[in-house]
């Protein structure tokens, strides 16, 4: 899955992906993790998701990474946050108090220019991602977090041929398979969400449903 994708993604507005309101599930789950006030956390493939406005509001320190240009543009536009931007490396940073996205590959993000992580965030990337490159995700996110950190993962989990992904079914089996090398996983709950979902249905889909997990790096 190339760059272009994405980006013609965006140009083209085709983002069903995205939620206007604040998933439920990280409401209902972000609070079993447990963390510090203040805590930094990670949000890769973020998009202008108004998860990072929730998680901002709730006293935490938010990092997104998003590669299209106009994803970023249009989350502080939509919101009215004036950014500044700044260069850092690779990226071109976009930040407000106790926010900043960095647009750019995130699979060229290092923990050097990332700096410290205290928790991750995954609604829409995981999923986003064919199975190749779902393998480089895991072993990319290794390099960047610590022992210790935990990550909230909400992942769909449909017959895959039925319908092609974007986004991707990611059953937990393969999750567990996936980070079972660093991460202890624990399923928290699995939704229906096939009659709430018509244009997924309208795809072909019989079954879809949403499963929240928490990891723990060993």
């Amino acid at each position: 899955m190339q760059h272009e994708f994405w980006y013609e993604r965006w140009e083209q507005n085709q983002i069903g992906f995205h939620l206007a309101e604040v998933n439920p599930h990280l409401r209902n789950f972000w609070p079993t993790l447990g963390l510090a006030p203040h805590s930094r956390v990670l949000l890769p493939l973020c998009g202008k998701s108004v998860d990072m406005l929730w998680l901002l509001a709730q006293g935490f320190q938010v990092v997104g990474v998003e590669l299209s240009p106009l994803a970023v543009a249009a989350f502080f536009e939509e919101n009215q946050l004036p950014a500044s931007i700044r260069s850092a490396g690779e990226f071109q940073v976009a930040e407000i108090p106790g926010l900043q996205i960095y647009c750019g590959d995130f699979f060229k993000l290092t923990r050097q220019a990332l700096g410290h992580i205290d928790a991750l965030y995954d609604r829409a990337a995981l999923v986003a991602l064919p199975p190749a490159m779902r393998i480089d995700y895991a072993n990319h996110l290794k390099q960047l977090l610590s022992p210790g950190q935990q990550s909230l993962l909400v992942a769909f989990n449909y017959q895959q041929v039925e319908m092609a992904g974007p986004p991707f079914s990611v059953p937990g089996e393969e999750i567990a398979s996936l980070y079972a090398e660093w991460c202890d996983t624990e399923l928290l709950a699995t939704t229906d969400i096939l009659q709430q979902e018509a244009h997924f249905k309208a795809r072909g889909l019989s079954v879809l449903y949403e499963e929240v997990h928490r990891l723990k790096v060993r």
